[in-house]
């Protein structure tokens, strides 16, 4: 991890300081790339080598009257921008966060939390094409996280006026689009200080999009299970989409169990389906068994996967397996 000290994050978050001075704090890089060799039947690969990079920065810093503010700025391949988030905890109020949308707000930090040991049965080069649940957190806007809860509740709530408008630079907005919607993801999570199973988590999570075009809700529940080496999972999802013609709605099942040989070593098998409702039903599916090795900074990881009526097409063209070495280092 390479820092660049004293930068001070007041002058990030420059629109705090009627609210109190802040302290100087740290910007922290921290980057990673992954390098994979793919092999895959009944399609043309072409050249099998790929690679992909992430760099992120990260600040923190703490306001005088105790209040904390963090900030992540992600960018995922080829340096390519991806989202910006600030956060400002309040001891008495909880975490509130202004975000750009991105998998870490909202139902969609949700999307599929079934265990796995590098990635999701349908994210390892098959290209399913599957349709999980995104909620409202595409769109800039704000989450906030309570901190007054009993122990062992985590309940977050995002908002955002414009789902379509992910990433507006300040003093601008998005413009009108043609479905303007607004939109709102709750999201709860219980753990072992609830359920009274050490290991034990349960969540879920809803959300509803007020669209012109009709109204789209998402919904999920999962549960998780760690028990000595091995981490067991289950999750179902639907996604309606508020239409009445072409895909209407996908409903979603996946499951998935891991076991840690040791500190470095460990396995898994998943598995993910999704139904998608339309003038014919096709069930989408993809199966991965995978192995994953860890030296420090470096890990291995093998994955063999099965897809089946990819892109909700039935068809031999659609059915398809492949092999995916993938070598990934961290800095």
């Amino acid at each position: 991890m390479n820092k660049m000290t004293k930068l001070g994050v007041s002058a990030l978050c420059g629109s705090l300081a009627a609210v109190s001075a802040a302290n100087a704090g740290d910007l922290a890089v921290t980057g990673g790339v992954d390098m994979t060799w793919i092999s895959m039947s009944d399609t043309q690969t072409g050249n099998p080598i790929g690679i992909g990079s992430n760099v992120a920065f990260s600040g923190a810093g703490e306001l005088d009257n105790g209040w904390t503010v963090d900030l992540s700025i992600a960018y995922k391949n080829r340096a390519a921008y991806s989202s910006t988030t600030v956060t400002v905890t309040v001891p008495a109020l909880g975490a509130l966060q202004i975000g750009q949308g991105g998998s870490g707000t909202g139902i969609d930090r949700m999307d599929d939390v079934t265990p796995n040991v590098w990635e999701e049965a349908y994210a390892t080069g098959l290209t399913n094409g599957i349709q999980t649940v995104n909620g409202a957190s595409g769109g800039t806007g704000i989450e906030w996280t309570p901190n007054m809860l009993p122990d062992g509740i985590t309940a977050r709530l995002f908002w955002t006026p414009d789902v379509s408008g992910s990433a507006n630079n300040d003093g601008a907005g998005s413009g009108a689009s043609v479905n303007q919607a607004n939109g709102y993801d709750a999201t709860l999570v219980l753990d072992e200080g609830v359920t009274g199973m050490s290991g034990f988590t349960i969540g879920g999570g809803y959300a509803s999009i007020d669209d012109p075009a009709g109204d789209i809700t998402d919904s999920t529940i999962y549960a998780t299970y760690a028990v000595g080496g091995f981490t067991l999972g289950y999750q179902w999802s639907e996604a309606d989409l508020g239409t009445t013609t072409g895909a209407q709605q996908y409903d979603n099942d996946g499951y998935g169990i891991t076991f840690a040989i040791n500190d470095d070593l460990s396995i898994g098998y998943n598995h993910y389906e999704s139904e998608q409702t339309n003038s014919t039903n096709v069930t989408n599916e993809a199966t991965s068994m995978q192995i994953a090795y860890s030296m420090g900074g470096a890990s291995i990881r093998l994955a063999q996967g099965d897809g089946d009526n990819m892109a909700y097409q039935t068809g031999a063209a659609y059915d398809r397996e492949n092999t995916v070495l993938s070598v990934a280092l961290a800095f």
